[in-house]
């Protein structure tokens, strides 16, 4: 079996707990035929996964392999040296790497690791570790890959996913120090950030071009209540689109909804760091719930024994995932920017095509913090940590009082 020149290293979460070298014959011809370290790196790197996606979320697990597998492909490749022998200095190495990446490192587009073909699983000779995203103008063979540099976010996700690795080797006594952790303060790709950061929300009148829009389409056509029951979700709940979503873990249902004595609305939520919260259900929110059950044939409010899906699938059975979500939310967008462009012209709908699913979140728990409800009740519905990650996020106090002291400088 021949080595390739580059190539990944772990395959999903799903396949990682069943792998077996013997159902990737090339994978192991490039770990096997090389240096012993690589074998033991490599076995590092699957322990320290394993217990990602079993103890985190399958998007934690995806985020955290990226980072690892170039980390190791560029000690195994570049480097040359066991990652238990890396010093700070060697980190920055890694950092000015990462910044410049050379061209055979890039790709333009996701690409899958592994191809399963004739029972095996075959390296895929498209996917590279880093990508560089094509304008949607411009076809991917001709994007510039010399122009490729990682934003302030993506060079933050490798340092913390580094930081996390070394630390579960420490943890296992397979390392002694963490140098990457040391290293991130001297990096000198990062740039101190004092912006004054402005929430990606939606204004009131964009916000109720989209609930007029899902409301029009579900009343002209009924399989589109689940569009309807989707958004108005999203907004009210203050939801993330994989809380609505079904997960290897957590598969939400009608009987999530439920009621205390005090005829109060709840909904249990599998959240952010694998959390149960509680949210409050606003008494507007109930006729859309009703109508949506009602949609599908069932009672008007569910009972703490419905065990039917939240958002079923449009074929086949159980809930949908979050990509299917996207396009539910994603297409009642496009037709809400449409009619907003058509009657109040470009500038104001404009942001309706920059909308993603997450503005929805935003734009509920901005106009609550507009009506003037208390930050703490806010911040539990939102399965914030603490208040102060509300006020980071959605008040900005200070930001607020600056800009209005700042309005009072005069000319002259």
């Amino acid at each position: 079996m021949k080595k390739s020149a580059l190539f990944p290293l772990y395959p999903t979460y799903a396949e990682l707990i069943e792998f077996e070298f013997c159902d990737y014959p090339e994978l192991e011809s490039n770990i096997k035929t090389t240096s012993q370290w690589h074998l033991t790196h490599w076995q590092w790197g699957k322990s320290f996964l394993e217990y990602t996606g079993r103890n985190k979320s399958i998007h934690t697990y995806d985020r955290f392999r990226n980072e690892i597998e170039k980390f190791l492909l560029w000690s195994f490749m570049v480097k040359k040296t066991p990652i238990d022998q890396l010093r700070k200095t060697d980190i920055l190495d890694y950092a000015d790497f990462c910044w410049k990446p050379p061209v055979t490192w890039i790709g333009t587009s996701n690409q899958e690791r592994f191809k399963l073909k004739n029972s095996y699983f075959s390296i895929n000779e498209e996917w590279r570790p880093f990508k560089i995203q094509a304008a949607k103008s411009q076809a991917s063979k001709d994007v510039d890959r010399k122009k490729y540099r990682p934003s302030q976010q993506t060079l933050t996700s490798t340092f913390t996913a580094i930081i996390v690795f070394y630390n579960y080797l420490m943890g296992e006594e397979l390392c002694y120090g963490n140098p990457a952790q040391i290293a991130k303060k001297d990096c000198k790709h990062f740039i101190s950030d004092a912006q004054v950061k402005e929430v990606k929300r939606l204004s009131g009148s964009q916000w109720q071009y989209i609930l007029d829009t899902a409301v029009d389409m579900a009343n002209e056509d009924p399989v589109y209540e689940r569009n309807l029951f989707v958004i108005a979700s999203l907004k009210t709940l203050f939801l993330r689109i994989s809380e609505l979503s079904e997960r290897d873990n957590w598969s939400p249902v009608m009987g999530h909804f439920w009621q205390d004595e005090d005829e109060n609305w709840w909904l249990k939520i599998f959240g952010k760091g694998r959390k149960l919260r509680d949210t409050t259900v606003p008494s507007d929110f109930l006729p859309f719930l009703k109508r949506y059950r009602l949609s599908r044939d069932l009672s008007g409010l569910p009972t703490s024994g419905d065990n039917n899906v939240l958002v079923e699938k449009i074929r086949g059975q159980g809930g949908m995932t979050s990509r299917h979500l996207r396009r539910l939310v994603q297409d009642t967008f496009d037709h809400a920017y449409t009619r907003m462009k058509r009657l109040e012209g470009e500038n104001k709908s404009i942001k309706l095509k920059e909308a993603t699913t997450h503005w929805l979140r935003h734009t509920g728990a901005s106009m609550e913090i507009e009506r003037g409800r208390a930050l703490k009740d806010l911040s539990e519905d939102l399965g914030h940590a603490s208040m102060a990650t509300t006020d980071t996020i959605y008040v900005q106090s200070e930001n607020k009082l600056r800009a209005a002291s700042g309005k009072k400088r005069k000319v002259d």
